[in-house]
């Protein structure tokens, strides 16, 4: 499974320039059945990230619900104030003088979706989402649709601007992870322009796993059982984040649903059988500073979540292995 996640990867890596740590981050919330939100600026190789990794999958030939509606592999929504909810999830149509009721579907209806700068709709479209993102079932027009298994969600979000609508927490919180890809390197920044302009980087670009192998990458997911120690600091760290005394609004239970998740899907990208509690450490901040509001709006929530790791007691205890003869869990 790892020579897998790893061609995946590199894959990607072949006509994106981005950190592998983040990118790894990226296939975890993936196969975790999860979302990201990239907090970035323009440029930076979000849209790419996005067609890269949709491309890197191979699709069958047709994809359709359990309802008979079509399926895309890849969907881009560009985001205005002036879209509307039935812009993203469609909407019903006559045809012909027969008042025959044809349903055209909306972008939603994808494997992958790259919603772009999110934050320039209105709160009511925003609220297209919801459902699809944590039930992967829309409603439409007093119809329920179903979604497929594997249906990604990648936002993007503009730091600043004007005409933007701030996403309401319960929506912010159905992201996994918040992350920056950021500026690349000088190095990196060279090879960028080498590369892309003088010729079409994507020319050998070409699926290199199965949309069956992803679907068993999220079935191990589901699989992998936490240690008890792992666990209670889990729980323990997302509970610290309702007492601090410069967190308004701390983080949900579903906060440690998801950081659970992803810490089991991560450790299965770096071909690891067991989550340690370091590995929680690592990705704490991604998952869980979207989800907090500070009291001081001029304090960076990311800075409030690493003061808590800090600060937070594992109490003596070692983080546990997973012995890989019986996949039981010892202390170290």
């Amino acid at each position: 499974m790892k020579q897998e996640i790893d061609r995946l990867i590199d894959n990607i890596q072949s006509v994106i320039y981005v950190d592998r740590t983040k990118l790894e981050y990226i296939v975890a919330a993936m196969i975790a059945g999860g979302h990201v939100m990239l907090a970035d600026t323009h440029g930076v190789g979000k849209t790419s990230l996005a067609r890269a990794l949709a491309g890197s999958i191979r699709w069958p030939e047709q994809m359709r619900t359990l309802e008979g509606v079509e399926i895309s592999y890849f969907s881009r929504i560009q985001c205005t104030v002036d879209l509307l909810p039935q812009d993203i999830l469609g909407f019903t149509r006559i045809l012909g003088s027969e008042y025959q009721l044809i349903f055209n579907r909306g972008p939603i209806f994808s494997h992958f979706i790259l919603c772009d700068e999110i934050n320039l709709l209105t709160p009511k479209t925003q609220g297209s989402f919801f459902q699809a993102m944590e039930e992967k079932h829309v409603s439409i027009e007093g119809k329920t649709y179903s979604l497929p298994r594997l249906f990604f969600l990648i936002s993007t979000m503009n730091l600043k601007g004007n005409h933007l609508f701030p996403l309401p927490a319960p929506q912010l919180d159905r992201f996994m992870i918040q992350i920056s890809l950021g500026y690349p390197s000088a190095e990196d920044e060279l090879n960028i322009v080498a590369t892309h302009g003088s010729s079409n980087a994507w020319d050998n670009f070409a699926p290199v796993v199965s949309e069956e192998e992803i679907l068993g990458w999220m079935n191990r997911v589901d699989e992998m059982e936490l240690h008890p120690d792992v666990l209670d600091y889990i729980i323990s760290l997302v509970r610290s984040t309702r007492s601090h005394r410069q967190i308004e609004l701390g983080a949900s239970p579903r906060t440690g649903v998801k950081l659970s998740r992803l810490a089991r899907a991560l450790a299965i990208v770096r071909g690891e059988d067991f989550v340690s509690i370091d590995t929680i450490k690592e990705i704490a901040v991604p998952a869980m500073a979207h989800r907090i509001e500070c009291q001081d709006a001029s304090l960076e929530s990311a800075d409030v979540i690493r003061d808590i790791l800090a600060t937070q007691s594992v109490d003596g205890k070692k983080s546990p292995r997973v012995s890989k003869q019986s996949g039981a869990a010892v202390r170290s």
